[in-house]
């Protein structure tokens, strides 16, 4: 490549596909010249921190969209460990439903897994059928799935809708999420968050991470990257792409402005301009690329990224202990329990009490992390929680909270209000309005079956044409780390390298890039070898 003519490339979206891209591309200064173009003030996407008062909380700031991950993320480890910021470890623990028939959680046996226990063992055997039936049985929505195989209703509006919804953000479309993904969160090396328990299905206290100061993280990597040449325009819109061929990708952009109406009109003012580009990639949401794109948008194009639909959530970050008690379980009780069966589960028990410590020394007591209620008039559909003291590691770090536990009533929660269109069924009104930190809407991709028929396997069909590429979470599924390895994959395709540190990431991108761009890693790298001698 290096008598080649340095490809002028323009990434739209700062997230973390967008950052990715950025910094595989700038690997490469000789031969690509690197733009992004972002509308907010700061890089992230929805990987943001706030600040809290240290005196209230025990701590100055928490990460208010992407909060953590799994132990898996490696690519998302990889670019932390880079600028010096390190996950932390923490022992998982859950709250589901209220109420000793509606109660369970993986910190001790409860009375609803145990009724469950039948359904709970064919469950494992049905997420191997799905596999061994993969795309046939892996398309059918989950509502339909545990209907055939005869599940208990309330096994499903109880524990799987739930858990499903609450660790991949499928939001209220979880009924319709597609059994492939279903499988793949239990089975999959590279995307599973946990191990299927067949006694329990969600495993005892497993091992999950929480995320650094995310703001200051991606601070440090944009700071990074213009310090290598690339050219990140935040505040920046762009509010429509006028043509796409081999003469050039024509962007039309001007300052963002929140309050305007139709961010696609054209405007010819001093304040708007056009820019031209070699290659475009789209680390936008797939309903943002299609507006953008808007009448030169291909047939494909409409077909493939009108299949992802979105929903609009909005999350209070607050301090209302009296509302979170109110909801959820958020003490131990002893009526909650179910006898023990096994010395496993008696010590089980007892950390919950807080008379003894876990494994790796991990500090005892019931502290859930992840919640959730489901509605009496709709089991299907659901309110989350995080209570992010106890979760993000901050609040215990800063705080020195082994010594002196900070009180529930100073605890920063945060309470999920899914789909904007059941605001019928939501709770919010009930949060004391003094307690409310902060409000935001986030625009989230619904994972339903439609997605896997339409979206996921149409990407290698766009990706590529017209000198346009796409990334980003949602062309699979709704992890950070897919969105960084979209990022990585966009750019490997543009000609960087992509540069192995692990070989569990590196199989991880490879399958990626199959599935999204019809590429065979291996193949491509062995072409690429040849070329170069």
């Amino acid at each position: 490549m290096a008598n080649r003519k340095k490809k002028n490339v323009v990434i739209v979206g700062a997230g973390a596909a967008g950052m990715s891209c950025a910094a595989t591309l700038a690997q490469h200064p000789n031969d690509f010249q690197v733009t992004i173009i972002e509308r907010m003030a700061v890089t992230g996407g929805q990987a943001t921190s706030i600040s809290l008062d240290k005196s209230k909380y025990g701590t100055d700031w928490m990460n208010d969209g992407v909060q953590g991950g799994s132990p898996i993320f490696k690519h998302t480890f990889n670019f932390f460990k880079k600028y010096g910021h390190e996950p932390q470890e923490v022992k998982l623990q859950v709250s589901f439903g209220k109420g000793p028939d509606g109660f369970w959680t993986n910190c001790f046996p409860s009375k609803l897994v145990n009724q469950f226990s039948g359904d709970i063992k064919k469950f494992g055997k049905v997420l191997k059928l799905i596999k061994w039936t993969m795309p046939v049985l892996g398309l059918v929505p989950i509502r339909i799935m545990l209907r055939m195989f005869f599940f208990s209703k309330d096994f499903g509006d109880k524990m799987v809708y739930p858990l499903i919804a609450l660790f991949l953000g499928t939001g209220n479309q979880t009924a319709n999420v597609a059994c492939a993904i279903l499988e793949r969160l239990f089975d999959d090396q590279n995307m599973k968050l946990w191990d299927y328990d067949e006694s329990t299905l969600l495993p005892n206290l497993p091992t999950m991470v929480t995320f650094p100061k995310l703001h200051d993280f991606y601070e440090d990597w944009r700071k990074d990257l213009e310090s290598k040449g690339v050219d990140i325009r935040l505040q920046t819109d762009v509010t429509e792409i006028l043509q796409r061929s081999d003469k050039g990708v024509v962007l039309q952009i001007r300052p963002f402005d929140p309050d305007a109406k139709d961010r696609r009109v054209t405007h010819t003012g001093p304040s708007s301009k056009t820019e031209t580009f070699d290659e475009l990639v789209m680390c936008v949401l797939a309903d943002d690329a299609l507006k953008i794109l808007g009448r030169i948008a291909s047939s494909k194009e409409k077909f493939v990224l009108g299949g992802a639909k979105f929903y609009d959530d909005i999350t209070i970050t607050h301090s209302d202990s009296r509302y979170f008690q109110k909801h959820y379980e958020t003490k131990f009780d002893p009526s909650l329990c179910a006898e023990p069966s096994s010395k496993a589960q008696a010590d089980q028990i007892a950390f919950a009490k807080g008379e003894q410590r876990g494994s790796d020394d991990e500090p005892s007591g019931y502290r859930p992390m992840y919640y959730t209620k489901s509605y009496a008039q709709d089991p299907k559909k659901i309110e989350m929680s995080f209570d992010c003291t106890n979760y993000q590691h901050q609040f215990r770090m800063d705080h020195d909270a082994e010594t002196a536990p900070i009180p529930h009533d100073r605890h920063v929660f945060q309470s999920i209000f899914l789909d904007k269109r059941n605001q019928d069924l939501w709770t919010i009104n009930e949060i004391d309005e003094n307690k409310v930190i902060e409000r935001k809407w986030w625009h989230q991709l619904g994972h339903r079956w439609q997605h896997y028929v339409r979206v996921v396997p149409g990407m290698m069909f766009i990706n590529g044409n017209n000198h346009t590429l796409f990334a980003g979470s949602w062309t699979l599924v709704n992890m950070h780390e897919l969105a960084c390895v979209s990022g990585i994959s966009a750019a490997y395709i543009l000609g960087a390298n992509y540069v192995k540190f692990d070989d569990f990431a590196e199989d991880f991108f490879s399958k990626y890039l199959l599935i999204s761009h019809g590429m065979r890693y291996s193949s491509e790298q062995k072409r690429r070898k040849e070329k170069r001698n």
